[in-house]
This record gives C-alpha cells, sequence and structure tokens, in this order.
C-alpha cells in the first residue's frame, strides 16, 4: 500500500546527469512508498529537462543553481550525487537549511573539505549517510558473515585488487575522471578501503604506498596504486588498485577480496562467487563453495532504504558520516602517503578533525 502523501519523505535531488541518472530511475523508485523527489537540481540543462520530464516536476521545481533550490523548496533531505568537487558546497547548504543528507561517495575531493562537511554536519545537527553501497552486495555480505561465523578463526591479513581496463580515454564513463589527480583512489579505492574496513572489523591505523602514472596517455592524473595499511585490530591489508589493465580484469563489482585467517582463507573473484579454503597437510586443499547471503534489495537500493529507515526513527545505518570518515581519512592518508614516501597516522587524521 502507498503511504499517505505526507509521510513520505521529500528529497531535494542534487544531480541529474551520469550516476544521478541511475538514482532517479533506478534506485529511488523502488521506495517510492517512502520518498519522492519534490525538486532536481542540475548546471547541465539537458539532464536537467531530460529527468525533470521523466519524474513530471514542473519549471518551478527545476534549478541550475543549488541555493536557489533549497531556498525555494520545503523539503527534509537531500541527495548529493554530483561531482565530488562540490559536494562541500552542496552540504553546507543542505546543513543550513537543516536537511538530512545522502550523498555519492567520496565525501569530497580532499581532505580540508572532508574535514569541513563533518563539522558543517555537526553542527547543524543533521544526520548524513555516505553511499557506501559494496557493503551491501551479496558477495560482501557473504564474505563477512563467513569471517565472523568464527570458522576460520582469526583473521591475519586482507588482500584487495581492483583492476579495470580504462586504456582508452573516456572508457571510464566520464571525462572527468581521465582529467584528475588521484582517479583511481578517488573514484574507485573508497569502496575498496571502506570494504577492508568492513571486512577486517576495524579502522585503519597507518597506511603507506604509492599512486603514479607510467605515462599513460588515457589520464592526465596517477592510475596505479600499491598500499599496506595496518588496522587497530592488529590486522594488515594490501592493496592494488590499476587503471590499465591489460590483463586479468577486477573491475567493478568483480574487484577480488582474499582474507587470510587462522584456518584457511575465504576469498571472492571476479566471478562473484565466494569460496572458502582451508589446507591440512597430509590431506591437501578443500574447496567449498559458499552460497550467497539472500537480499531483497542490494547496493544502492539498500543504502537508500538504511537512510530512509534512519530517518522514521530506525537503527543509525553503518555508512553514517563518522564511520565514513574513517574511510576518507584512508583514502587522502594514502594521496599523502605516496606524497611523502611515508608512512601516514590515519588514525592521528581522523582524531583532529573530530577534535
Amino acid at each position: 500500500m502507498t503511504r499517505p502523501e505526507s509521510d513520505r519523505q521529500r528529497l531535494i535531488m542534487v544531480g541529474a546527469g551520469g550516476m544521478a541518472r541511475a538514482w532517479i530511475r533506478r534506485f529511488l523508485p523502488v521506495h517510492a512508498d517512502r520518498v519522492e523527489i519534490v525538486a532536481l537540481v542540475d548546471i547541465a540543462p539537458e539532464p536537467l529537462v531530460e529527468q525533470g520530464d521523466f519524474l513530471g516536476l514542473p519549471a518551478n521545481r527545476r534549478f541550475a543553481r543549488m541555493e536557489d533550490a533549497f531556498e525555494a523548496v520545503d523539503a527534509d533531505c537531500c541527495a548529493i550525487v554530483i561531482p565530488p568537487a562540490a559536494h562541500r558546497w552542496a552540504v553546507e547548504l543542505a546543513a543550513a537549511r537543516g536537511l538530512d543528507i545522502l550523498s555519492e561517495k567520496p565525501l569530497a575531493d580532499s581532505w580540508e573539505d572532508s574535514v569541513a562537511i563533518y563539522r558543517a554536519v555537526k553542527a547543524a545537527g543533521v544526520k548524513m549517510q555516505v553511499m557506501q553501497n559494496y557493503r551491501a552486495n551479496p558477495p560482501i555480505l557473504t564474505l563477512k558473515q563467513v569471517i565472523e561465523s568464527g570458522r576460520l578463526g582469526r583473521s591475519y591479513y586482507i588482500v584487495s585488487r581492483f583492476a579495470a581496463d580504462y586504456r582508452r580515454r573516456n572508457a571510464w564513463g566520464a571525462t572527468f575522471r581521465h582529467e584528475m589527480r588521484h582517479a583511481i583512489l578517488v573514484e574507485g579505492s573508497i569502496h575498496h578501503f571502506d570494504q577492508i574496513r568492513n571486512l577486517s572489523g576495524a579502522d585503519c591505523a597507518t597506511i603507506a604506498g604509492w599512486e603514479w602514472n607510467p605515462g599513460a596517455p588515457s589520464f592526465d592524473g596517477e592510475c596505479l596504486t600499491l598500499y599496506t595499511m595496518q588496522m587497530t585490530n592488529g590486522t594488515f591489508a594490501q592493496y592494488e588498485g590499476t587503471g590499465l589493465a591489460g590483463g586479468w580484469q577486477n573491475n567493478w563489482h568483480n574487484e577480488y577480496y582474499r582474507v587470510e585467517c587462522e584456518g584457511g582463507a575465504v576469498v571472492v573473484d571476479r566471478d562473484q562467487v565466494v569460496r572458502i579454503y582451508e589446507h591440512e597437510r597430509g590431506r591437501g586443499l578443500r574447496i567449498e563453495e559458499v552460497p550467497p547471503v539472500p537480499v531483497e534489495h542490494g547496493g544502492h537500493t539498500a543504502v537508500i532504504g538504511q537512510f530512509l529507515d534512519w530517518l522514521a526513527g530506525g537503527s543509525t545505518p553503518p555508512t553514517h558520516l563518522d564511520d565514513n570518515l574513517q574511510s576518507t581519512a584512508m583514502l587522502f592518508g594514502a594521496i599523502e602517503a605516496s606524497a611523502r614516501s611515508e608512512t601516514v597516522n590515519v588514525a592521528a587524521l581522523v582524531a583532529a578533525a573530530r577534535a
């Protein structure tokens, strides 16, 4: 049954093109009985018209400027699905109006802006969640279930790999990703760093490694990454990220994770099948495929549902702002570690942001 109109969350949608189009046409409609888009913002006329027409919004609910939308429209919350460089401005406007916020990752495109977002949200007393949709995907949920079952004992370390063939200019879906600095880290690794935290059950204490460009013409900035992390519970992690993969592919939703434990290892690769590997001397290696954890909704749709539950008085979702600050600190700690060729204290970054 559709809820009464007054019970639905009134949402300002900041962004209409690119990923925002999927939000408007695929993800938010699943929750149409709980949320309605009451205004749409985009600086580009074409997606504003296209998605505005799809939503049936009148002209006075379509805006080229965020500040005009927040000033003119009564709303309860907003979704921010625009390039990271504009996140701080959007969050500060929303927080100033007392709106709860669901934002695409990463939190921002700099640590300075990430800290400013954190402080603006805390000062305003609004709720904010960041879209880390991988946590709600069946392979990750299944990996985590195996780890938490205790079958393999204590975790020693995690290996994570993202590898996509973006050797052709603009192959990554949008030009800005090929023009920006730190593309693999900012646009990609934030997902994988968050999963390292999720699977280890701990935050990152320190990070060391490098990002670089070997001269690839398809990227203006860095497009290869190798990092090692120490987590706060004593677990370690290793991460490989490449936008120049000419061989084995571990691209979006097909990433590789291996968790090495006392009694074996649990692995997922590009086929998205979770497997347990247990070796016993004299008997060899036993491999078991693990049935996926069943979910009603996964990915973006699940996270949007968590956000709406939270606004309705439910429990705080896993990827709320305080939690996501930890993953964001890993991202910008990684950038700093490479620039300085030094190990960076990620825990200290987070503590300073919260001070």
